[in-house]
């Protein structure tokens, strides 16, 4: 994966996800919606065959979108260690 960023601003991020589908984005977008800073939090893909995600952060300004995409990622790895300990400890 290849990340282009088109846009940066004080609150405002907008960013290419090259070879990536619904599956990180629609991840993301969702998991940036638990952030009590963020006013937008989306994606478009213009066609599915030919085209990447693009990614829209928007923050209230309290919080820097850059840093608000981060913390998001940090809670979906957390989460996923959490599920593939329990796994682990079930399956082997």
């Amino acid at each position: 994966m290849e990340l282009k960023i088109l846009e940066s601003e004080k609150n405002l991020l907008k960013i290419e996800l090259i070879g990536e589908d619904h599956t990180l984005v629609n991840l993301l977008r969702h998991e940036l919606w638990s952030d009590s800073h963020i006013k937008v939090s989306g994606y478009n893909i213009a066609h599915p065959q030919v085209s990447n995600p693009v990614m829209v952060i928007e923050t209230d300004g309290k919080e820097d979108p850059k840093k608000a995409l981060i913390s998001a990622i940090e809670r979906v790895q957390k989460v996923d260690k959490d599920l593939l300990t329990q796994l682990k400890s079930q399956l082997v």
